[in-house]
């Protein structure tokens, strides 16, 4: 049994905040308020904090030593998300970049400055199996992203990833889970579990078809497709993976949306970039690590913001070629 996520931006450490606003008495001046709330979103940077962003008033000493180590909590888990790149850089694919294409409805919204609401559809690895923290998944890293980048911005991202699943379990939800929550834009990752579980690539192919339809025929939202990962496990069916990816690429053609290259990507990680596949999978030989997560949410989001600037630009892209390779 699944239930949604959902992410909301101005609270994407979700249990420091909670802490630090309950402590927040209720004479406190609505500008402290909102510094409080503002202060998960804005700690990727700890060290640009104002006092007013990392100070929250107590009535006691006891509330006081509980609110420092609510925003403690706050620092650290900031420093670490920004320490995975220290590591090892995210960098785009060698060879350079290539132009996505459009996601207009989700652009045009945050042109307009109107409620943007993104669902992450999948399994795993939409669900963050292998991340050492839910702040570390990959819909959480986007959302924060987004968040930087568009400050003012309601945006919301819900995560609807269930372990084990594939186009056949996710069929089922797609309505309740998808359709009926009226996204902007739809990131459907898809075709692993297919892989290992030996399911036919062309019967997966044509349910995410069909899947596709229904949602545009519901509201039209931007859809971006995410195939499956470079791991050894996945690489050892590489005839059926070889088949699922070229499968989900032409399934993002016929149908004008855009897709999110995942294994070519990481498979750049490894052969171009030299980067060995345990700094970026777990030890089970499937899931991503904290570092993989982050920049694949990092490359995705740099694809919607760069769309964002394409539409401010007034350059309208065909959707015959909203079929991208990121970056």
């Amino acid at each position: 049994m699944s239930s949604l996520r959902p992410f909301r931006l101005t609270a994407w450490l979700a249990a420091p905040a909670a802490a630090l606003l309950v402590l927040t008495p209720v004479s406190q001046s609505r500008a402290q308020a909102q510094a409080a709330q503002a202060t998960p979103a804005q700690s990727n940077n700890p060290a640009s904090a104002s006092p007013s962003q990392t100070t929250v008033a107590a009535t006691s000493p006891e509330q006081r030593g509980l609110t420092a180590r609510a925003i403690d909590k706050v620092k650290q888990v900031a420093k670490s998300a920004g320490d995975v790149f220290n590591r090892v850089p995210c960098l785009p694919p060698k060879g350079g970049s290539k132009a996505m294409g459009s996601l207009p409805h989700v652009a045009n919204k945050l042109v307009a400055g109107k409620p943007v609401v993104i669902v992450a559809f999948g399994s795993s690895s939409t669900a963050g199996y292998g991340a050492s923290s839910p702040d570390f998944n990959y819909p959480n890293r986007l959302a924060a992203q987004l968040r930087r980048q568009y400050p003012t911005a309601d945006i919301t991202v819900i995560n609807a990833g269930v372990g084990g699943e594939d186009a056949p379990e996710m069929m089922k939800r797609l309505q309740k889970e998808v359709i009926d929550v009226h996204p902007d834009m739809v990131i459907w990752q898809v075709g692993t579990n297919a892989v290992l579980r030996n399911l036919d690539p062309g019967d997966t192919a044509k349910m995410v078809e069909d899947g596709i339809s229904r949602i545009q025929a519901a509201g039209g939202a931007d859809i971006v497709l995410v195939d499956p990962q470079y791991s050894p496990a996945v690489n050892q069916r590489k005839e059926s993976a070889g088949k699922m990816v070229k499968l989900l690429g032409k399934v993002a053609e016929l149908r004008h949306v855009g897709i999110f290259p995942r294994f070519e990507v990481m498979r750049d990680w490894h052969e171009n970039q030299s980067i060995p596949v345990e700094s970026f999978v777990i030890a089970d030989g499937l899931h991503m690590n904290d570092w993989g997560y982050a920049c694949f949410a990092q490359l995705l989001g740099d694809d919607i913001i760069r769309s964002v600037g394409q539409i401010r630009l007034g350059v309208n892209v065909p959707g015959d070629v909203r079929a991208y390779r990121p970056m």
